[in-house]
């Protein structure tokens, strides 16, 4: 008789490890190969939806942003739900490679680690980094091109790595796709300016609850990363930071790396001012060796999360038997 996913409806601890054993292979497809789909990507499906809603109702109010939140919450719920209905009446080992080919494609560290590197190997970093950032880049210099970098390396080791792989094992499809659904907003909508200030507000409000555990998740990993076993010390100065998540990994990337991130940064032509995260003794001035140090933690990254991954398999596993 052939096994299907739903038959495990009701089991908690077989959707524990059926999404560990999709994280893992998952993880390995985005390390090996990076993302895939292009146009056709599920992100790229979710930011034409935003944008869709955006020409047709926009009005920079808050009512008006919840609308947006419900409308592409329900959007992508519907089609997770809809992709496990459809997986069902596979048998369950072709369900479980297609959910993990599917979720690869919302896992970011190879496409994030490449596009650091990028700005590494440039004669002009600012141009590459500006590919990474929101943050005026014209007038930037190398050594704040290379801030940015780092800082943009660290921030989205939490949105595209770590905060994915948390909301897969715990709620499986539909936890992975409404994550980065809720982070596409955010990134879209949120931002504090006349056009989004009301109209993003909920985006942005949502963003920062659903990376609250994951970001000092992953600040902790840096620290262990730099064999930093009083990992919470980047705590605070970490909550320095106008968000309450970003400035985490940021400065545990700071005191891993010796040096100061944050400070001073120009947006939409304005000096917005920034606190600064790291050692206070450390130097200002990021150089190529600050990039290398911050990229050299991708395969502690990785095997963490595919240690982890294991791990949760092997002990839901044995509560199985």
């Amino acid at each position: 008789m052939t096994t299907h996913l739903f038959d495990y409806i009701n089991h908690w601890d077989f959707w524990l490890a059926f999404n560990s054993l999709v994280a893992i292979g998952a993880l390995a497809i985005d390390r090996i190969f990076g993302e895939f789909l292009n146009k056709h990507h599920p992100v790229s499906w979710i930011g034409r939806w935003i944008t869709w809603f955006e020409k047709h109702f926009y009005k920079n109010t808050v009512i008006r942003g919840v609308q947006l939140w419900l409308t592409i919450s329900a959007l992508t719920l519907t089609a997770s739900l809809i992709i496990l209905l459809v997986v069902n009446y596979l048998p369950l080992v072709f369900s479980l490679i297609f959910l993990t080919v599917v979720t690869s494609t919302l896992l970011a560290h190879k496409m994030l680690h490449d596009s650091v590197q990028e700005v590494v190997n440039s004669e002009h970093p600012q141009k590459m980094v500006k590919m990474l950032v929101s943050r005026d880049c014209q007038s930037m210099k190398k050594n704040e091109a290379y801030k940015a970098a780092v800082e943009t390396y660290a921030e989205n080791l939490s949105d595209g790595v770590v905060a994915p792989w948390f909301y897969l094992i715990i709620f499986s499809i539909p936890g992975i796709l409404l994550y980065k659904a809720i982070n596409t907003m955010d990134s879209m909508v949120g931002y504090r300016n006349q056009k989004y200030e009301n109209f993003g507000k909920c985006a942005a409000i949502c963003d920062d609850i659903t990376n609250y555990i994951p970001a000092r998740i992953t600040a902790i990993f840096i620290m262990f990363a730099f064999k930093k076993y009083k990992f919470w010390q980047f705590y605070t100065n970490g909550k320095q930071h106008l968000s309450p998540n970003a400035g985490h990994p940021i400065t545990a990337i700071a005191l891993g790396c010796n040096c100061q991130l944050g400070g001073p940064t120009v947006y939409d032509g304005k000096l917005k001012a920034k606190a600064t995260f790291g050692p206070q003794d450390a130097t200002k001035n990021i150089s190529l060796k600050h990039i290398h140090c911050a990229l050299q933690i991708r395969n502690f990254i990785d095997m963490t999360l595919l240690s982890l991954s294991l791990g949760i398999f092997i002990t839901t596993f044995l509560w199985i038997l």
